[in-house]
């Protein structure tokens, strides 16, 4: 068993994101020890890019102001290694195909090894794409994350059978999920991943209060929550600690007794 799925084995498991550097590095490492203390099992970090296609508006604004801030990957790399001195919890980074081949693959899982890093989620790599990473993050045992939507077809069980760490289920077209509404075929989608995948399976379909992740969690062995997260963070900046520690704590209890 991995560490990941280590995370899951405690009832349904709830997985924030944050874009590092949004509004700074500092304000970041702030909020991972936060959500940490306040019932994050998993925290899903976000590697800003300059071109952040398939992620809801909030995600892409913040991933264009944490470069604006001059966000690089080494320094993402290095506020990682400086997190794992008193963060225990599952660590999952998620980017695009381009920051991994500019930083170099095996330069790059490497450099996830040694720090910590236990998966890797690539936004923009199709199924069919993921033997250019899939050997590297075997060989430096980070969880490749493969993901299902509603467009991936006839492709969900083979997708879900090949994953590692957890599969993501996510409803909606944007890379949280964050469409404006719940779709009516997350069960449908779901109940298709489960039957077929060996590992855990997060739902993402941009839930943003405790009674939306009360219902859709079923569906799925943990919820994954971003855009929300990333408003919290626009909007209050560096004071945003108090109220997304306080967001994740009320998320967390909503998925108790699931």
């Amino acid at each position: 068993m991995s560490k990941i799925q280590g995370a899951f084995q405690n009832g349904k498991a709830l997985m924030p994101f944050l874009t590092c550097g949004d509004p700074d590095l500092g304000t970041t490492a702030q909020l991972v020890r936060a959500m940490a203390e306040h019932g994050a099992d998993l925290i899903e970090l976000g590697i800003p890019f300059s071109d952040p296609t398939a992620v809801s508006p909030p995600i892409q604004e913040a991933n264009l102001r944490a470069l604006a801030g001059g966000v690089t990957t080494d320094s993402v790399l290095h506020l990682v290694r400086t997190l794992r001195q008193d963060v225990d919890i599952p660590l999952v980074f998620t980017t695009y195909a381009n920051v991994v081949f500019s930083y170099g693959t095996e330069r790059f899982l490497s450099a996830c090894a040694e720090i910590g890093v236990d998966g890797l989620s690539l936004t923009d790599v199709p199924y069919e794409e993921r033997e250019d990473f899939l050997p590297l993050c075997r060989q430096y045992g980070v969880d490749l994350i493969a993901t299902v939507a509603p467009t991936s077809g006839s492709r969900v069980a083979a997708i879900a059978k090949e994953g590692s760490g957890f599969l993501y289920i996510i409803s909606g077209p944007g890379r949280d999920g964050a469409d404006g509404g719940i779709r009516n075929d997350i069960a449908a989608l779901a109940a298709q991943a489960k039957a077929n995948a060996a590992i855990p399976c997060v739902v993402s379909c941009g839930v943003s209060t405790p009674e939306q992740v009360a219902a859709v969690a079923r569906h799925g062995d943990g919820m994954a929550v971003g855009s929300v997260i990333v408003k919290l963070v626009a909007e209050y900046g560096r004071e945003a600690v108090r109220p997304v520690a306080d967001y994740v704590r009320k998320m967390k209890q909503s998925l108790e007794g699931l």
